[in-house]
């Protein structure tokens, strides 16, 4: 076994050891020089959106993702719809009016390579395995079978501990990566406005997008009471110490 199999065998037994509010274990940095990519991420999805980051390399993958989520639109979400890996060799070659949104936000993270393997099991789509690099350059034969037994590996980890990943939905909104704020956020922007759930996401991605805020913190400040949208679908502004 060479010393790149070694490491990447040690990898895989240690993803079902996550502890604490940690679905997965391992060290993704560690993941990430064994594909050899700048960064990877994994975030499950419900509903057809991706919505909880649950392993990451530090920085630009987290923020990556952050604007996915955000954006409602990019690779990541191709592959969790469609059950498809999905790779952008050089996203600079894209076509602007496939991610119209996404690719302005990856150029401006200086991300210029994303390759996104679908975590499923057959019809059931859980999320995906995103790596990314700030160089465009495809990932070679060996690295993208050691990818695709990685996503395999997560996608069996995360099934044998549905129990967990439960828990971990269920989890408060200070839980790191953690995303359920959103979701309670478009509940309630959908009885504010008087609209459905996928309008509510829809007006709370529309809101964080025009005010150049993370998803998670808008939704937050929803939840909080905070921001509202009871009288016009552009948000208004809570002051300080007042509540609906």
């Amino acid at each position: 076994m060479t010393g790149t199999s070694a490491i990447m065998a040690r990898i895989l037994r240690d993803l079902p050891a996550g502890s604490g509010p940690d679905l997965l274990g391992g060290d993704p940095a560690l993941c990430a020089r064994v594909l050899g990519v700048d960064g990877i991420a994994v975030s499950l999805g419900t509903n057809g959106a991706l919505t909880e980051l649950v392993w990451s390399t530090a920085g630009r993958s987290r923020e990556l993702e952050d604007a996915q989520c955000t954006l409602g639109e990019g690779p990541g979400f191709d592959a969790y719809r469609h059950r498809t890996l999905v790779a952008a060799t050089d996203l600079e070659r894209v076509d602007r009016r496939r991610w119209p949104a996404f690719l302005p936000e990856a150029g401006r993270l200086g991300v210029r390579a994303l390759f996104c393997f679908p975590l499923h099991l057959g019809a059931v789509s859980l999320g995906v395995l995103t790596a990314q690099r700030s160089v465009p350059a495809p990932l070679n034969a060996v690295q993208t079978d050691d990818a695709l037994v990685l996503a395999a590996a997560i996608t069996a980890a995360l099934i044998r501990d549905s129990g967990k990943r439960e828990s971990f939905a269920q989890a408060e909104p200070h839980t790191a990566l953690h995303r359920a704020a959103v979701h309670q956020a478009a509940g309630i922007i959908s009885v504010q406005a008087s609209v459905s759930l996928v309008e509510a996401m829809a007006i709370l991605r529309a809101h964080a997008y025009r005010a150049e805020a993370p998803l998670l913190s808008t939704a937050e400040d929803v939840v909080a009471r905070r921001l509202h949208f009871r009288d016009n679908r552009d948000g208004t502004a809570t002051p300080s110490g007042n509540r609906d």
